[in-house]
């Protein structure tokens, strides 16, 4: 080994010793077997990890250290989940076993490390990832710190894309932002979910997202300043109640202000809450609410409140246990000003959820909000023969949802979440009482089960022996119990009737002399073109799969083979709507010519030349190119993040994309004249659609415009912007 190597070496290793130091600075060590086991842990980790490499070069065993210090110093988490983080990747990575695991570190540490392990090359399912996903939620019903090491563990990968490649890049900050995301805000990680959504934001909208932060950094002295000016007679206030108390205004994350940009359609500048400011006050938890209240009286004493921004989560906490008193008011020169009041308990279950439930484990509230999620889980588990892809969809519309309380004829108050219907509380009661669901009363009047839940509804439900599910009732439900009941309940009424197609099937079978067998029936799954046995004899009971096709078969031996080859369908072959003379190729697909690939720029989306894009294998569309922050980018490429490949603009070329852009503005008399008049003669643009529509002196068209690339379609925008009866322009995306 040469002189430079070996320096590189003993560089590496003290790197290594560091960053493992201040891991054990961050671990709260309770007994010194921890101590011991922690070093057993890490010295394993750094054996089976010694010849890895990540993708920037630096050893691996920096990442499983890191992991363990983001789970212990980030989310208080204890020994437990830094030793499973620090083996996380081992079963997956190394010669290491599970078993070997469970012998030196027992059975709750083997559990964690085998859940976190990815399912390994599995593409004869739908989606590996959701098939994966669905491995750690499983486990997650027996100990909610493997979620916990999961999300640090996307956490770090997220703070080091960078050395990752560009498509990569993409598919992993969508996985986030579709599921990891909501499940941190689930979980009642707030800090975490902010920065995942701020760092699949700079990955997929990295302009958008630069532009924003240096605005933010530009008005930070100007908003410090305004905090001072607004806290003065508070704070005046609060000394004079003698109660300790720390203040701090946060500036809201880039991706909440980029959110309300687009929502509102207003430029940076014309959003007022930028930030929230925070009262966090030290009192015994006895007083909490009484004094939080009182601080709320300060604050409206001083400042005109806005009573339907008032949020009252300190008497009825959220389900993941958030509880926070949140009020805006009118401060200093007009400005709409949120303000937070909480206690350093409160404080500290909002910054690490669920970790902090068990800390305050002899709080009765807290218990019970994380028990009650974690039962929720538990139940949407107990299918585990659910489709893995329905099961995260199911999963995941529930993670983000707002809630609503309601309450049953006895007073017990139950928390659904927003848009849930009065089928979904039947079955959040018992399975039982929503599978024989007739009706329900609500408030004392009679209402169908489509009925949408209100604040403050009290709901009995009626019942019928003969009621049972049915496949519209799926259309009815939102929460992922209900949708995980009536699909069980409809598969089990769907097995029961297939028992008499599979009757039909075996004597059919025996009268033509083949042998009823795995064989034959995988031919048969195929011949009919169905995904299951159960969906086979199903489709014979109902007449949906005739038996008499069956003589298209020859048998020989007992066994069915095809008469004559299918003519094979000719692949769809869809143009590329991109066309240009030049003999240059448009796009390159994993470096190579496009044109040698099926393409198409997809419709959802509508890429123009110097858009981020990525390309998408379809089933049956060829390959379809999108933009990364296309709206449906997320669900794509987070369940079948394996057909995703790279896909890049060649330079220098002269063509045509057609843009959608959306406008608002003042209505009069020639709006439109003026309008095309703007793009036609003064910045010479083809229009291929205009439409518009005005209400009461206010108007909002779309206008679909025919560019060369971003650079020409931002022109425009800024243009149409700077006109004086324009209020808003932006990209339909």
């Amino acid at each position: 080994m040469s002189t430079t190597s070996m320096i590189k070496l003993e560089e590496e290793k003290k790197l290594i010793q560091q960053a493992y130091r201040k891991l054990l600075r961050t671990v709260k060590i309770k007994t010194e077997e921890d101590k011991k086991r922690i070093r057993k842990a890490y010295e394993m980790a750094v054996e089976g990890h010694k010849k890895q490499r990540r993708k920037s070069g630096e050893p691996y065993i920096l990442h499983p250290i890191e992991v363990a210090r983001i789970c212990s110093a980030e989310m208080g988490l204890g020994a437990t989940a830094v030793i499973s983080a620090l083996l996380h990747d081992v079963v997956e990575d190394t010669p290491v076993t599970t078993e070997q695991i469970q012998d030196i570190f027992g059975d709750r540490i083997a559990m964690i490390v085998e859940a976190l392990t990815k399912f390994d090359g599995i593409y004869d399912v739908e989606s590996p990832q959701a098939e994966t996903f669905k491995k750690i939620l499983v486990t997650l019903a027996k100990d909610v710190r493997v979620v916990m090491v999961k999300m640090a563990d996307r956490l770090h990968n997220m703070r080091t894309l960078g050395a990752m490649p560009s498509h990569k890049q993409i598919k992993i900050a969508s996985e986030t932002a579709y599921i990891y995301a909501p499940l941190a805000h689930r979980l009642g990680l707030y800090k975490i979910k902010t920065e995942f959504e701020d760092l699949c934001m700079r990955i997929t909208e990295p302009e958008r997202y630069q532009k924003i932060e240096l605005k933010l950094k530009e008005t930070e002295l100007q908003r410090s300043r305004y905090v001072s000016e607004f806290m003065r007679p508070v704070r005046k206030a609060l000394n004079e109640m003698g109660v300790k108390f720390r203040i701090s205004g946060r500036a809201k994350s880039i991706f909440s202000i980029s959110n309300k940009m687009k929502k509102k359609q207003v430029e940076f500048e014309q959003i007022y809450d930028l930030f929230a400011i925070r009262i966090i006050i030290d009192v015994p938890q006895a007083t909490e609410k009484l004094t939080c209240w009182q601080i709320y009286s300060i604050i409206t004493d001083n400042y005109k409140p806005i009573p339907e921004r008032l949020k009252d989560w300190v008497s009825t906490p959220k389900s993941n246990g958030y509880e926070s008193l949140h009020t805006t008011v009118v401060g200093p020169r007009g400005r709409f000003v949120e303000v937070q009041v909480r206690s350093e308990r409160m404080d500290e279950i909002a910054e690490r959820g669920v970790a902090a439930h068990w800390k305050y484990k002899g709080v009765s509230s807290s218990e019970s909000v994380i028990d009650r999620w974690l039962n929720h889980v538990r139940e949407m588990l107990e299918s585990p023969e659910e489709n893995a892809v329905d099961f995260l969809n199911d999963f995941r519309t529930n993670l983000f949802a707002d809630e609503v309380y309601v309450f049953t004829p006895k007073g017990d108050m139950r928390i659904m979440p927003k848009g849930a219907t009065a089928l979904d509380f039947a079955f959040d009661i018992h399975t039982e009482i929503g599978y024989h669901c007739m009706g329900v009363r609500a408030n004392e009047r009679q209402v169908p089960i489509s009925y949408k839940l209100q604040h403050g509804d009290r709901l009995e439900v009626i019942t019928s022996k003969n009621q049972k599910p049915n496949e519209n009732w799926l259309q009815i439900v939102v929460t992922g119990k209900a949708k995980a009941r009536i699909r069980q309940a409809l598969k089990e009424e769907k097995k029961k009737q297939g028992e008499i197609g599979k009757e039909y099937l075996m004597r059919k079978m025996k009268n033509l002399k083949a042998e009823f067998g795995s064989e034959n029936l995988d031919l048969l799954l195929k011949f009919y073109n169905v995904k299951s046995n159960v969906d086979l004899y199903y489709g014979i009971a109902t007449d949906q799969l005739s038996l008499t096709k069956l003589k298209e078969l020859r048998v020989e031996h007992g066994k069915f083979s095809i008469l004559k080859e299918e003519k094979t369908p000719i692949s769809r072959q869809p143009r590329t709507v991109v066309k240009s003379n030049d003999a240059t190729p448009k796009l390159t697909i994993n470096g190579e010519d496009a044109s040698q690939f099926a393409h198409s720029l997809a419709s959802c989306c509508k890429p123009v030349q110097g858009d981020k894009i990525f390309a998408y294998t379809t089933t049956m569309d060829g390959i379809k190119i999108h933009r990364n922050n296309c709206p449906n980018a997320k669900n794509m490429l987070s369940k079948y993040g394996y057909r995703i490949m790279r896909a890049e603009w060649v330079t220098s070329f002269n063509t045509s994309f057609v843009a959608d852009l959306k406008l608002t503005g003042i209505d009069d008399i020639g709006v439109v004249q003026r309008l095309t008049n703007v793009l036609t003669n003064v910045l010479r643009v083809n229009m291929r659609a205009i439409t518009m529509d005005g209400n009461e002196g206010y108007f909002t068209g779309k206008i679909s415009v025919i560019v060369n690339n971003t650079d020409q379609l931002n022109f425009i925008i800024k243009n149409l912007k700077e006109q004086d009866f324009i209020s808003s322009v932006t990209r339909i995306e």
